[in-house]
């Protein structure tokens, strides 16, 4: 967690700074599933009010990031391959829908030039990161990148279910993908980016190959995923859950 120097959180929208802040420090690696904290140590770390905390912490937990623990406060969500499957399936589905949309009424309701530009530009960093191997910038503009481009759509409910989905799968994702890059041999080269392909497709309104470009995205995250489960299950000492640090000193430190 931030140490109690880290920047303040400004009160006219502490619950989504505080909720956002939370969600940050999960897929930066540092709040690792199945770590516990109470409201009050989190209101104790920002110098805030317990209300704004617990909305933020109930919030995260309606997207699926945390879990309730009973008299203990709130705990960093454990995921599943068997959930990462199903979330690449669903929003494999709702992208399909959109390109599809977008093909079919292109005419009607054309897509402003200027927002495909904003989309390519997001597109070039993700794929400039994920060649690189730099988990925590591709994930901030992959993040921006799926959220400009499903808005095309024009529907916001769609666009914010689509970008809960997306976190969720990053978050899913991430205790693989840093345990590889601070403990393997590094992500560099091994991390899909073929954002800007995605972007010419939508261009292009060729909704086919908007569809196998995301096809092949989903089923390269897949397999890299469940080989990097793989071999950590075979690695000594897999004995432990994933992200669960073996002593004491390990830990990241709650909230103080």
């Amino acid at each position: 967690m931030p140490g109690p120097d880290g920047p303040a959180v400004i009160r006219s929208t502490l619950r989504q700074q505080i909720a956002d802040a939370l969600r940050d420090e999960i897929l930066a690696g540092r709040l690792v599933p199945g770590q516990e904290f109470t409201v009050k140590e989190i209101a104790d770390q920002y110098g805030v009010s317990a209300t704004p905390v617990r909305e933020a912490l109930v919030n995260l937990a309606a997207q699926g990031l945390l879990d309730s623990a009973q008299h203990r406060g709130f705990r960093v969500h454990e995921h599943t391959l068997g959930d990462y499957r199903g979330m690449l399936q669903a929003r494999g589905l709702i992208a399909d829908a959109i390109f599809r949309e977008l093909a079919t009424t292109a005419a009607q309701h054309p897509v402003p030039p200027a927002s495909l530009v904003s989309v390519r530009r997001r597109g070039e960093e993700a794929a400039r990161a994920a060649a690189a191997g730099d988990l925590t910038v591709l994930i901030g503009y992959d993040l921006r990148f799926w959220r400009e481009l499903s808005a095309l759509f024009g529907n916001a409910y769609l666009s914010d279910f689509l970008h809960r989905l997306r976190v969720q799968s990053w978050v899913c994702a991430v205790p693989h993908l840093r345990r590889e890059a601070e403990h393997g041999s590094g992500l560099r080269g091994r991390l899909w980016c073929r954002h800007t392909d995605l972007v010419e497709a939508v261009t292009r309104r060729d909704a086919l190959l908007a569809h196998a470009i995301v096809a092949e995205y989903n089923a390269h995250s897949l397999d890299l995923v469940e080989t990097l489960s793989t071999l950590s299950a075979e690695a000594p000492g897999a004995a432990e859950a994933p992200g669960t640090p073996t002593t004491d000193q390990d830990q990241p430190q709650a909230p103080a």
